[in-house]
């Protein structure tokens, strides 16, 4: 199928049209335990060089997390999550004026800070469980990104299972916006993310990136993160920092597939793998 036309995504005074090229959404993860770069950036003067670093590279949106939603891994609190991430909202807000830098959290007391701090969009893993979390994001006017996930980070994948993955991952994400919507958020500011790898087994990440296109009905912009995720590992026998490849297989499927954002490790190697996936589909528009 074309990618060829798409929604827009408002994201502070920006009206970014999908229609036009797929976005790169760069990670960057001031956390001692995420699951491919945890400690590579704690300190806050290589956390703010990576993130200009991505800018240079190609990222779109710069995703900042305190918090490693990876499996197994454990909560931490509001405090610890502020204290590592609104210094470095800050400072990337200060040097990259005008850049759309995202909070990635599901707590609206570490969204509030961070938007305070500059952030302009939230991308939250729970879809707005958090209940305080719509009211913040309608009060600052901040994009907002709904991820699919079942269960909580340190029991997902156990066991997770589904009777029709695509169609139950969709209809989450529909209840989400329409919840979303119904609290007074622009439906134009919401983005969706079907949650790869979070509460969902091989088969299950596969299936979903095989039909991302079931999610274009929505009517959304579609958020995909396969970024060095565990199922590339299974399928290649690979650790995290060897994953460039097959995630830029499965960013050109979705891309190609319809999908209109990407999150990544790698922002240099999967900018030029859109920008070529972009430029053949649209060749016969």
């Amino acid at each position: 199928m074309s990618i060829v036309g798409g929604p827009v995504w408002q994201i502070g005074d920006r009206a970014f049209d999908c229609s036009e090229r797929t976005l790169v959404m760069g990670i960057l993860n001031v956390t001692p335990d995420s699951f491919s770069d945890g400690g590579a950036f704690v300190s806050e003067r290589a956390a703010i060089d990576h993130g200009v670093d991505m800018v240079v590279q190609g990222a779109d949106i710069i995703d900042v997390g305190g918090e490693s939603t990876r499996p197994g891994s454990d909560l931490v609190t509001a405090r610890e999550e502020i204290r590592r991430v609104v210094p470095i909202v800050e400072q990337l807000v200060a040097q990259l004026a005008g850049f759309p830098i995202s909070v990635d959290t599901r707590k609206a007391e570490v969204a509030e800070a961070a938007l305070g701090a500059g952030a302009i969009v939230v991308n939250d893993v729970s879809a707005g469980t958090d209940p305080r979390m719509f009211g913040v994001v309608r009060a600052s006017g901040a994009a907002l990104v709904l991820m699919h996930m079942k269960g909580e980070p340190k029991t997902m994948q156990e066991a997770p299972h589904y009777d029709d993955v695509v169609a139950e991952v969709r209809e989450f994400l529909a209840e989400r916006v329409e919840a979303a919507v119904f609290a007074g958020i622009d439906p134009e500011r919401v983005a969706i993310d079907p949650g790869i790898g979070f509460g969902k087994d091989l088969g299950h990440n596969l299936t979903l990136i095989h039909h991302v296109d079931a999610l274009l009905e929505l009517g959304r912009p579609v958020l995909v993160g396969p970024s060095r995720k565990r199922f590339i590992g299974s399928l290649l026998d690979l650790p995290e920092d060897q994953r460039v490849e097959g995630t830029a297989a499965a960013v050109a499927w979705m891309v190609a597939r319809g999908a209109h954002v990407v999150r990544v490790h790698d922002v240099r190697e999967i900018s030029r793998v859109v920008r070529v996936v972009d430029a053949i589909a649209r060749a016969g528009a």
